[in-house]
């Protein structure tokens, strides 16, 4: 006669057998469960996570409507490396030397130059009338479509010359989290940046998950004309809008129409998107990314030339924004090529 106490035991076995697998399945399951796996643990990971936290607790004093988080990020410094210039001007002057031949009066005449010579921070002395007149030079008479097709051929192999290091992969692994676990988590991520909007656009979506429509950037003055029958806009050589410093508000309110409740930038030209963001009641959350990392990237603040921080970090103290110590704040800075 078979003993039922055996079969007890045996079910008993099986039962603890299973559990211990599905122990041990669930264990890579709860190691990834960190929303922020490239940040050191700190008050400026934690602050972000316990901000996600109450504006999405339903019921809670700080709930925020899926439709209201807004969450607006600076490119430059913010997103990916600004040193040692913009991205976008490297751009430009590549495109400097592959127009030169069209413009031989480019030789003599500044700042092409200088940026024929390799001589960048005297291309770049004339201030923003300077750069005004290299971008108009270099990314106006053609249309839109052109551009941006020759700004993905460009990116595709484009360097930056200090890190050897591809411009697509120049940007900030941390940030890349935390632009994911917005949406995660019900938040709408926009660029608002100085940079160029249709030069961001090219790539936002394929390096941040932001799609054009959420792109909001400076901007040439457009003409719209039939090509061949065709319906295109041509791009201008004058400026129609700076996004940068008191334009980027302006900025949000043309392109988005509503104030964000998180915002996200590194210099003095996002002071007024953060103040825009932050400085009113309801719940809300600015930082700055502050660039304290010599080794993995670079060291700036105050008197920077690029990405300067300088009037941001007074006000980051004077109002309690978060400071990023990318130092110590960041495992890792880049991701993995």
């Amino acid at each position: 006669m078979t003993n039922p106490l055996s079969f007890a035991l045996k079910d008993v076995a099986k039962g603890v057998a299973a559990a211990a697998v599905a122990l041990l399945v669930s264990l890579p399951a709860l190691a990834q469960t960190d929303p922020l796996p490239s940040w050191n643990d700190g008050p400026a990971k934690q602050g972000i996570v316990d901000f996600v936290a109450r504006v999405t607790k339903e019921g809670g004093p700080d709930f925020v409507p899926q439709a209201k988080r807004l969450a607006v990020f600076d490119n430059d410094g913010t997103l990916w490396a600004e040193k040692p210039f913009y991205v976008q001007l490297f751009f430009a002057f590549d495109r400097v030397r592959a127009l030169a031949n069209q413009h031989p009066e480019w030789k003599t005449k500044e700042p092409f130059a200088s940026i024929l010579k390799g001589d960048y921070k005297a291309a770049l002395s004339g201030g923003e009338h300077g750069i005004a007149e290299i971008v108009g030079a270099t990314h106006a008479g053609i249309t839109t479509d052109e551009f941006a097709e020759i700004v993905a051929n460009w990116f595709a192999t484009a360097k930056n010359p200090e890190k050897d290091r591809l411009f697509s992969k120049m940007d900030y692994q941390p940030m890349l989290e935390v632009l994911a676990y917005l949406r995660d988590n019900g938040f709408q991520t926009f660029i608002v940046s100085g940079g160029g909007i249709d030069f961001m656009r090219v790539f936002g979506e394929e390096l941040y998950g932001i799609p054009p429509a959420q792109v909001v950037g400076s901007a040439g003055k457009l003409k719209f004309e039939l090509k061949d029958g065709k319906p295109v806009l041509l791009k201008l050589p004058e400026v129609d809008f700076v996004d940068d410093g008191p334009g980027k508000p302006v900025g949000i309110q043309m392109h988005i129409g509503e104030q964000p409740i998180f915002a996200f930038g590194n210099s003095d030209g996002d002071l007024q998107m953060l103040q825009y963001t932050c400085l009113k009641p309801g719940p809300h959350y600015c930082a700055f990314v502050h660039h304290t990392d010599a080794k993995r990237e670079w060291a700036y603040d105050r008197d920077s030339s690029v990405g300067r921080l300088d009037k941001g970090l007074d006000a980051a103290k004077e109002h309690d924004w978060t400071l990023v110590d990318m130092a110590k704040d960041w495992k890792t800075v880049f991701p993995a090529e």
